[in-house]
């Protein structure tokens, strides 16, 4: 039998947060309003986000860099909240640093990769919560049957879809383009 764990019996501050040791926080995944979220991820959507990251990457210019699951802080203030994007793109000191933590200003664009587990959060509650502290750019990649992205934009704090795409399209992000193969995202291999 395995034995649980103790969780904290009060929310959480931002430093509180960062005093978990490592391999919880990994497993927590996530903080909010002082709450420690679990948030299971099936393979095909674990597949999708380092195959996005690794795609996104060589396109990037200097100083500018995609990261996989690194903490956003939301809210420092207690209670804290913290998320865990599936991948950013940050720009500045934290992309040419490529830094485990980033705050809402370096990012150019917060990803979401959808699963049936994440669905209302990514596509309600992050959507507000990066609106309101001013990521510009929001991506949603739902895998489900064949891969789709829908790319918004912030305009008067709010976002406004800016486009539906599928396949293989090109992407403008600040000025950045950016080559994707949606379709290669979660796609088996093939053996030879």
């Amino acid at each position: 039998m395995k034995a649980v764990e103790s969780w904290p019996d009060h929310l959480l501050t931002l430093a509180e947060w960062s005093a978990f040791p490592e391999e919880q926080r990994g497993r927590c995944r996530e903080l909010v309003d002082g709450v420690l979220v679990l948030a299971p991820q099936p393979p095909r959507h674990q597949l999708a986000v380092w195959r996005l990251a690794a795609q996104l990457e060589p396109a990037l210019p200097r100083r500018v860099a995609a990261l996989a699951r690194i903490e956003l802080v939301i809210e420092q203030a207690h209670p804290a909240t913290v998320r865990v994007p599936d991948v950013l793109v940050v720009g500045g000191e934290a992309g040419a640093a490529h830094a485990t933590r980033v705050l809402p200003p370096d990012v150019l664009a917060a990803i979401e990769i959808v699963s049936p587990g994440s669905r209302r959060t990514d596509r309600v509650m992050k959507f507000a919560e990066y609106a309101q502290c001013g990521i510009e750019h929001y991506w949603l990649l739902d895998t489900e049957g064949s891969v789709r992205l829908s790319t918004h934009r912030l305009r008067d704090s709010r976002y406004e879809p800016t486009g539906e795409y599928s396949g293989q399209v090109t992407l403008e992000l600040d000025g950045i383009t950016l080559p994707l193969d949606l379709d290669a995202l979660t796609a088996l291999r093939t053996t030879a």
